[in-house]
Parts: C-alpha cells; structure tokens; sequence
C-alpha cells in the first residue's frame, strides 16, 4: 500500500528493510519472521518495489558471524549483496546480549573470524555504493541543506537519512548565499563511496 504513494511523490521513496541475513538456515537461528524465504524471496520483493517505484532508495542491515553462519552461508550473504544492489547498508559483527537466546546456539564463530566476514562484506558493499553514487554524476539531484561550513553547504539527498547515511557537499554553497532548512537543486559532479559532490543551480 506504501509503493503507490511513493511512486506518485506524496511519500518519499525511503525503505529501512534490516534483512540481517540472505541464507534460511541462518535467519531460522536468528527466529526471524521469514526465515524460511531466505535472501532468494528478498531479491524478489526489491525487484517489485523497484518495477512499482523505480526512484525507491533501499536501506537494510546485516550481522556477519551469528552462531553457527558457516563460510557457505556467509558467502551467500555476499551474493545477495551482488544481487540485491542496496543503496545503503549497515552491518555488525555478531556479539551476545545479555537474555537472549542466541547466545545459547551451539558453535559461536570465532572472533577473528567474525571480524574478518564483516570487513569483507562491508568491503563488497562499498564497491556496490561507490558504483551507485557514480551513476549520479550529472544529474541533478533536490536536497536539503544541514549547515553551512566556510565556502561549503552541507546536504542531504532524499537517499540520505541524516546521521546515518551519506552527504551531498555543496561547493558554492555559501556563493549561492544557501542556509540550514532550505531546500536546493544540485548538480551532482563527483562521488566516493559514501558522498556526493555538486554545486548548486544558482538562477541566473
């Protein structure tokens, strides 16, 4: 019910969906809901979403080295980030929390180890980020400014969730005489991995 409205602009096309996990065998030991679809069903949804809003931005997190994720299963993981082309993610090494259940789940992963997936996924997604964030170069993308620091502008696109996503710094952002709230058009010239860099569309 959601994808109709943010395809017809009255919402905006964000999605904060925490997969945790591609492989059934592991989302059925973290007990979540759709644990028997696995990353294969995921891919499906992503797909849907797009076809009905293609502008839709996806956001998700993971955890590498839950009890018992064998290399099998981990590298499933890293396919179904090949797969799935996510515009943000966030991932953690598995840890125990006081209470829960996991923490009884027979062969806990090895620290190093645990470590080491999390490095590797978080190196395959930036490979994915930089490669989305340099199809935007050229366009112009609408933003919101945050702050202004020296001749820069600080901002966010509607991919941007504030502190926990990237940023879109505005070269001549104090030129265009831009302030904190205000919305602006900006054309995009560069990225990294994370950040978009542009100037703004100044009137003539």
């Amino acid at each position: 019910e959601i994808l109709p409205l943010m395809a017809q602009g009255r919402l905006l096309p964000y999605l904060d969906v925490p997969f945790q996990h591609a492989h059934p065998d592991v989302l059925k030991r973290m007990k979540r809901p759709a644990y028997g679809e696995g990353g294969e069903r995921n891919l499906e949804r992503l797909a849907r979403w797009r076809a009905a809003c293609p502008e839709i931005v996806v956001r998700s997190t993971f955890i590498a080295g839950f009890p018992g994720e064998t290399e099998a299963e981990f590298e499933e993981l890293l396919d179904f980030l090949d797969e799935a082309q996510l515009d943000r993610v966030g991932a953690f090494a598995y840890s125990p929390v006081d209470g829960a259940a996991a923490n009884a789940l027979p062969d806990p992963v090895p620290e190093t180890v645990k470590q080491e997936r999390l490095a590797r996924f978080m190196e395959r997604q930036a490979e994915i980020s930089e490669a989305k964030l340099a199809d935007k170069i050229g366009s112009v993308q609408r933003c919101l400014v945050d702050a202004v620091d020296g001749d820069l502008a600080i901002a966010r696109s509607m991919a941007d969730a504030p502190e926990i996503d990237g940023l879109v710094q505005i070269q001549n952002g104090f030129e265009a005489g831009l302030q904190p709230g205000q919305f602006v058009d900006v054309q995009i010239m560069g990225s990294d991995e994370h950040d978009l860099y542009g100037e703004a569309v100044v009137d003539d």
